[in-house]
């Protein structure tokens, strides 16, 4: 058991802090705002509700009144992607133009048994795309966070760490496609 601790304070008090004065410090007490009040009323009863005829809430539209403004990422990826498609054509270009859409198929054809599972979320995709994302999450070619995939697909070339010209294909042929990564546009 503890001694017990004698001084000037009267037995049952609380003791007080003090930072240097003989001041007592306190927690303010203020009165109870309208919104506690209101809470501490009782609720209308259910006979009160339906004689005073409570109208039904209004359906608020979803649409955006203003259309929305693209991200910060988003507007720099597509210059970086401007600046890469704007460049003269090189060695890599000509023979990335050069390929033909069954040869970019048997390439996802050879991805597709080299997986041991197969890709079922991935159905409704055309295999453009799914060529494109999965050279998105192959992290051999570096970050695909922020630079556009024309411009890490160069980088990873001139690294000679050997991406593959198939992306590239679909890269300059592709009509639709994003300049963003697919998990860029997911993290931001």
């Amino acid at each position: 058991m503890p001694p017990r601790r004698t001084g000037n304070r009267p037995a049952g008090s609380q003791p007080t802090l003090s930072f240097g004065s003989r001041t007592r410090v306190t927690k303010p007490v203020t009165a109870p705002s309208r919104n506690a009040k209101a809470l501490d009323s009782p609720a209308p009863s259910l006979s009160d509700k339906s004689a005073t005829g409570t109208p039904e809430p209004q359906q608020a539209s979803v649409t955006p009144v203003e259309p929305s403004k693209p991200h910060v990422a988003e507007l720099v990826v597509r210059e970086q992607a401007a600046v890469e498609h704007q460049a003269p054509l090189s060695e890599e270009d000509k023979r990335a133009l050069k390929l033909t859409k069954k040869d970019v198929w048997r390439y996802w054809q050879a991805q597709e048994q080299a997986r041991k599972a197969p890709s079922v979320h991935q159905e409704d995709l055309d295999v453009e795309e799914k060529i494109l994302r999965h050279f998105d999450l192959s992290s051999q070619y570096g970050p695909c966070i922020g630079i556009a995939r024309v411009k890490r697909w160069r980088r990873a070339n001139m690294l000679k760490l050997n991406p593959p010209i198939e992306v590239l294909t679909v890269l300059l042929k592709g009509k639709d496609t994003k300049e963003r990564a697919y998990i860029d546009e997911l993290l931001s």
